[in-house]
């Protein structure tokens, strides 16, 4: 008919992925976690969890079960939930993990970049930037940030699922906390990296797991 407007088609809606509850709760344990609501030795009471945000016991058990293979807890019969004590022999054992990781990241990401660094360089610039203004807590992030986007980059999803299970940030900020490790400022360590994903170099994988494996080498204190 004329003078009737034809409707427009409906927006199609875009799928929303759902954060199983079991994982909200885990994010929120492990931020009480760096917020230091639980030191070392603490008890996390199941219940109280619960409780507190207002869901069943079933996921606050999953996410502790997380935690406990993370090695962040540990479960004694009789005695509960407790922080466990976090050691230098712990992060000796996370790093040559992570860095075989990241090695293999590295060389799938290579031919993938095509030498495009784009996603690395507003990182290593924040990098430098929060090592000028002496913010610990951006020197983290994009620390962390930097290295997830090679693992990204790599197009395999398996091999992210496991990078993210090492929690990298968390054992970082922990080993700061507790442990009184010192912050490497290694900004120029990154530069080198973003320098050989840009000329494509095929070691770019051997040079990102020696990098790893050296933080595992610094003494604690280091700086």
């Amino acid at each position: 008919m004329v003078g009737t407007s034809t409707p427009e088609p409906p927006h199609s809606v875009i799928p929303v992925a759902r954060v199983p509850l079991s994982e909200q709760v885990r994010r929120h344990l492990l931020q009480q976690l760096l917020d230091g609501r639980w030191e070392p030795g603490d008890r996390i009471i199941e219940r109280r969890v619960a409780q507190e945000l207002g869901v069943s016991q079933a996921p606050v058990r999953e996410a502790l079960r997380d935690l406990q293979a993370m090695q962040l807890i540990e479960s004694t019969p009789g005695k509960g939930v407790r922080v466990r004590e976090l050691t230098p022999d712990q992060l000796s054992e996370v790093y040559p993990v992570r860095a075989a990781l990241e090695r293999l990241a590295a060389e799938l990401a290579v031919p993938r970049l095509a030498g495009d660094v784009s996603t690395l360089e507003p990182h290593l610039e924040r990098m430098h930037q929060a090592a000028r203004e002496g913010d610990t807590d951006a020197q983290i992030t994009h620390g962390v940030e930097f290295h997830r986007e090679i693992v990204r980059a790599a197009g395999n999803h398996v091999l992210f699922r496991n990078w993210e299970s090492l929690a990298i940030e968390l054992w970082t900020r922990l080993s700061l906390k507790w442990l009184r490790t010192g912050l490497h400022e290694n900004a120029a360590d990154h530069e080198a990296i973003v320098q050989a994903f840009r000329r494509q170099d095929p070691y770019a994988g051997r040079l990102v797991q020696l990098h790893v494996l050296d933080y595992a080498n610094k003494p604690i204190g280091a700086p």
